[in-house]
Parts: C-alpha cells; sequence; structure tokens
C-alpha cells in the first residue's frame, strides 16, 4: 500500500502583504525534504510572483501550479463594506487555479480587471 502525496492546493507568498512571508527558494528545498512532488501559489489579488515561482519550481524540479485567491463583491466592486454603522460585512474569496496556460491568461486577466 503506497501513502497518498499531499499537495498544498492554498499558499501565499511574500507577494500576499500582511498574510505571507514564504519565499520560492526556501521553499521548493523544504519540498524537497517532505517529499512533495508539487505546490500551489495563490497570493490574494494578485500573481505579482507567478513567474518567479513558476522558474523556481521548475529548477528544483517541483509541479508548480499558479493560482490567485480573488476577492468576491456579491453588491458590485463599487459597494465596500455595509451600510449600516458598525456592522462590518463577511469577506468571501474564491481560489482559482490553474489548468493549463489558457487558466493562467485568464486568471492573469481577472486579477488584472480586479486592479482597473
Amino acid at each position: 500500500m503506497t501513502k497518498p502525496e499531499f499537495v498544498h492546493l492554498h499558499l501565499h507568498s511574500e507577494f500576499s502583504l500582511l498574510d505571507g512571508a514564504c519565499r520560492f527558494d526556501q521553499l521548493t528545498k523544504r519540498l524537497h525534504q517532505m517529499g512533495m512532488k508539487a505546490v500551489a501559489l495563490t497570493d490574494h489579488g494578485n500573481m505579482f510572483g507567478a513567474v518567479n515561482f513558476y522558474k523556481q519550481c521548475k529548477k528544483d524540479d517541483i509541479k508548480p501550479i499558479i493560482g490567485c485567491e480573488v476577492y468576491m463583491a456579491p453588491e458590485g466592486r463599487h459597494k465596500r463594506g455595509s451600510d449600516i454603522p458598525g456592522e462590518r460585512r463577511s469577506a468571501n474569496h474564491l481560489l482559482l487555479l490553474a489548468e493549463s496556460y489558457e487558466g493562467y491568461l485568464n486568471i492573469a486577466k481577472l486579477s488584472s480587471i480586479g486592479y482597473t
């Protein structure tokens, strides 16, 4: 009986301000130590580290999975928070993972739209 492999599919790097501190060179070394063969990068609302992450993983023989944790705005992107003083609206996130280069381009486009 073989042991099932574990893959982190929700990981924030130093590009997720105030939420991640992981650096790619240290990450891939640790993944090798733990016997992990793949990892996903899902920074908050951006894909700034995607190319460096991909290159480091390829260099160190780790399968890179590129993604992004995006924010949901059910009432539109122009409405922030509740109209009721003191009431806080819950934040909703959606985790997107690219299965192919086309998926990467789609997530990159969504991330770019979020900034504009």
